[in-house]
């Protein structure tokens, strides 16, 4: 039996009216986006990769769904990883699992730019990046019970109360990442928010599709290096809470 679509918001970057005269309130109904284009400098580097190396690891957004074995060549597990930032641990992760491949979506060009570097200097094989909107490479380019994995490390706490509509991990996300999980399909998340990791304990819990690996919150996985950033708040007495759930069979 097919998995229904979950109702998620139109993403904000949907067409504008025909008139400005159509919608006088413009900001009241625009819908809310989980993340901000930031303009970050695009160093030498970053730029080399991106012309050098995007033409083989960076993949258009597609309406339909892609033809994964195609785009990396060969039949594996896939993990798909929401929001890489600049890609360190992502690469650290992929290196260390040559078994299976990863899909990376990002926004922020630099990081793109920066993973892209990472692949090279590595020579990794089992990346494939989207530099676009995550839910809508969810819905359109991912079909249903394709992904072994989903990783969510770290995404943007929208710490300000009147904010927190903006945090990713919201019921319907949740949802729309379960419905894209094939059985026994992994959902890894991380924050270093206190309170952000006790609402996604909630939305991850109130979540049909999925099951609790642990006892509340997870020890951290092998699988889940630790950043320097991570390293030096643990030092200072800052937590870290990590949520591994699994999509029931």
């Amino acid at each position: 039996m097919p998995i229904p679509e979950p109702a998620i918001p139109a993403d904000a970057s949907a067409a504008a009216p025909a008139h400005p005269h159509q919608n006088p309130h413009p900001h009241r109904d625009r819908p809310v986006r989980s993340f901000v284009l930031r303009a970050g400098r695009l160093g030498t580097g970053q730029a080399r990769a991106l012309t050098e190396l995007g033409p083989r690891f960076l993949l258009p957004f597609e309406t339909a769904p892609t033809d994964w074995d195609a785009a990396f060549g060969r039949q594996a597990p896939r993990v798909l990883e929401i929001g890489f930032g600049m890609g360190q641990a992502t690469a650290a992760i992929a290196a260390a699992r040559p078994d299976l491949d990863f899909i990376g979506v990002e926004v922020h060009q630099p990081g793109v730019g920066a993973l892209l570097r990472e692949i090279g200097t590595s020579g990794l094989d089992n990346i494939r990046i989207v530099q676009h909107d995550a839910v809508e490479v969810l819905r359109q380019m991912v079909p249903p019970a394709a992904l072994a994995g989903v990783h969510v490390f770290f995404p943007d706490p929208w710490h300000k109360k009147r904010h927190h509509k903006r945090r990713l991990i919201q019921p319907a996300l949740v949802d729309l990442l379960a419905s894209r999980l094939a059985p026994g399909g992994w959902l890894h998340c991380a924050t270093d928010w206190d309170d952000y990791a006790r609402q996604m304990l909630q939305v991850l819990g109130a979540c049909t599709g999925l099951a609790n690996s642990a006892d509340g919150f997870a020890t951290r996985p092998a699988m889940r290096p630790m950043t320097k950033f991570e390293s030096r708040g643990l030092k200072l007495g800052h937590g870290v809470w990590d949520l591994l759930f699994t999509r029931r069979a």
